[in-house]
């Protein structure tokens, strides 16, 4: 079959797709509320961040969604992970305009986010390589992270934000450096192990 076309039978454009669009719309919403008076309104910042979270919780009800009513798409492998992407990396960026964190850790995980999907395009004529379990653990983790990094916290917190933005980064490079192994398995072989 050809790694751009749907199982038989499954429409592109099913309600699982159709969440993961709507979570790229949804990026930038996020950034105008994120932007708005400045980055500094509390209020405009907890509605950043209520976007950011219902974005986030599309993802996790697309994937459950297709499985479940068996219509998994690889248009729909190939675009989660890019609306994932654009989620994660507008906040990041948004964040790190405003000041409020390190552009060295936006580039780091932007270097492991577009790698992967390079590697995914790469290997796209030999097959799909789907969200590992790892990966699914490492955007939760970015998650969370990010959500607390957007809420109007004191700074009494920072250390809780540090600490939670170091297991999102840990995880950021150990899941980057499998699936490049997964990538390089799928090309020599074919096959791709999903841990």
């Amino acid at each position: 079959m050809n790694p751009g076309a749907s199982p038989a039978g499954v429409p592109r454009w099913n309600p699982a797709n159709v969440l993961t669009m709507l979570r790229m719309a949804l990026v930038p919403v996020f950034l105008l509320a994120l932007f708005a008076e400045d980055g500094t309104d509390p209020l405009w910042r907890s509605i950043a961040t209520a976007i950011f979270a219902v974005a986030t919780l599309t993802d996790r009800l697309d994937g459950d969604l297709a499985r479940r009513r068996g219509q998994v798409t690889n248009f729909g492998k190939i675009a989660d992970p890019i609306a994932d992407k654009a989620l994660i990396g507008s906040a990041l960026v948004g964040l790190s305009l405003l000041g409020e964190l390190p552009w060295w850790i936006t580039l780091l995980i932007a270097f492991r986010e577009l790698g992967v999907t390079a590697l995914r395009f790469w290997v796209l004529r030999h097959g799909v390589i789907p969200a590992s379990r790892g990966g699914k653990v490492k955007a939760f983790a970015q998650a969370i992270a990010i959500g607390l990094y957007l809420l109007p916290l004191p700074a009494v917190v920072d250390p809780v934000l540090w600490a939670v933005m170091g297991i999102a980064l840990a995880l950021t490079v150990v899941t980057g450096v499998d699936y490049v192994v997964r990538a390089l398995r799928l090309r020599a072989t074919g096959t791709v192990a999903v841990p």
